[in-house]
């Protein structure tokens, strides 16, 4: 909810959109694209989510929040790639939640 009170734009959505349109489009000089173009291609991006993981952990640790939105914001934006390498959408992520809810 933004502070009107009225749902906000799903900043994942939008995100996730960006990532589909860098896949497509290959844009020179966009680091989304260069994920998908990498020669290491899904490793290089394997690499990143354990990365990211491993900073959201030790931030989560030394109490740091702002470390901790920061990378957990790059976390979720590497799994976004992954989905998008691997043809999925949010719907499958959506599914999969609204079952174990």
């Amino acid at each position: 909810m933004n502070d009107g009170g009225e749902p906000a734009d799903d900043v994942v959505d939008e995100l996730f959109a960006v990532i589909e349109d860098r896949k497509a489009e290959l844009p020179e000089g966009s680091y989304t694209a260069s994920l998908f173009t990498h020669e290491k291609g899904e490793n290089a991006v394997l690499e990143k989510l354990g990365e990211e993981t491993t900073e959201v952990i030790l931030a989560a640790k030394d109490d740091a929040n702002d470390e901790l939105a920061a990378e957990s914001a790059d976390l979720v934006y590497h799994l976004l790639v992954l989905f998008s390498m691997k043809d999925m959408d949010l719907e499958d992520l959506r599914a999969e939640l609204e079952e174990r809810r």
